[in-house]
């Protein structure tokens, strides 16, 4: 005898969208009220984690423990280390990787469950700072604390107020004030956050330099200035730039001849045959060097409207070329 498959459930829309409306207003409420209880505590637990030698060893189980693991990955890519330590995997070995300059931080909103109380003793003979968020500061984790951040709420989201989900939202928002005011006071910086993010867009942005993505060498499209424009032309074409360098008898950049450029002297209907590339060029072309940042070059044509520009050295000697092609093609826009 087969069995039937239960209905699905009967979808109401507006049952729905209320559902989601107060779960928003009870986690939003979550998160500010710990605006209104943040402290001395907090300053405290500040200090506490910038006298550390080691790392911050954040520990929780269950949806404590994911949001534990995006705290530590917050607080790594900030500039303070830390990891995430599993409690039931300590107690069977794992405790080894926490060292006494360490110090650790325990998420449980209960501040009652049983894999993280049982090795707090031992994280306490250690001489190991211990910083609890609960909601409970006189449960077994707020008791053996040196330090508490009450991250206790007034009720969860789920209307059984059994799932944890405003108390998540809650150690969530607190993990990140705590993340966000260590930055400040490390004087952590965009530069900084660029090293720990090499390959996100910011980290493009900030450590490549315009000697990463310049062209040089044979690359690098040149002329004399008594070339004429068919020279010119043909240089134009076989470097594919869009534009050519004019630089003097020394290798010094002193013009620069664009596509545009040429248009519009085809518009104004003269005999181009005889022009020389010191006649048609723009003096005293926009430069760069090697050493800036990508992202400047962007910012320079951006802001005179050119597609092109030339990377000189400190005497004014060409020695490279970009284009917002070259820019796109390495992601710094």
């Amino acid at each position: 005898m087969s069995s039937r498959p239960a209905p699905a459930p009967v979808v109401d829309p507006e049952a729905i969208l209320a559902r989601a409306r107060v779960t928003f207003d009870i986690e939003a409420e979550a998160v500010l009220g710990l605006k209104d209880r943040v402290g001395p505590s907090f300053v405290d637990a500040v200090r506490k984690i910038l006298e550390v030698r080691g790392r911050v060893v954040v520990m929780g189980m269950g949806k404590s423990g994911h949001v534990g693991r995006k705290i530590a990955a917050t607080l790594a890519s900030t500039g303070t280390p830390a990891m995430f330590v599993h409690p039931a995997e300590a107690s069977h070995g794992d405790l080894g990787m926490i060292k006494s300059v360490d110090l650790v931080l325990a998420i449980s909103n209960s501040g009652e469950v049983q894999e993280l109380t049982v090795i707090l003793p031992v994280v306490k003979r250690q001489g190991v700072p211990l910083i609890a968020m609960t909601g409970r500061a006189d449960s077994t984790l707020g008791r053996h604390a040196d330090i508490v951040l009450d991250a206790g709420v007034s009720k969860e989201a789920c209307p059984l107020n059994l799932a944890p989900t405003a108390s998540t939202t809650a150690q969530m928002a607190m993990g990140d004030a705590l993340a966000v005011a260590l930055l400040d006071a490390r004087g952590f910086g965009s530069e900084d956050f660029a090293r720990s993010h090499p390959g996100g867009a910011l980290g493009r942005k900030l450590l490549t330099h315009v000697s990463d993505v310049m062209r040089s060498d044979g690359e690098v499209p040149r002329v004399a200035p008594t070339a004429t424009l068919s020279e010119l032309m043909r240089e134009m074409s076989s470097k594919g730039l869009g534009a050519t360098a004019v630089v003097d008898a020394d290798g010094r950049a002193i013009g620069i001849f664009t596509d545009g450029d040429l248009r519009r002297k085809v518009e104004t209907g003269a005999d181009l045959r005889a022009l020389t590339a010191a006649e048609v060029m723009h003096p005293g072309p926009r430069t760069l060097r090697a050493d800036a940042l990508a992202v400047e070059a962007a910012e320079l044509m951006e802001n005179h409207r050119i597609t092109s520009v030339l990377v000189v050295d400190a005497a004014g000697l060409l020695v490279g070329a970009l284009s917002t092609n070259d820019l796109m093609r390495a992601k710094v826009i």
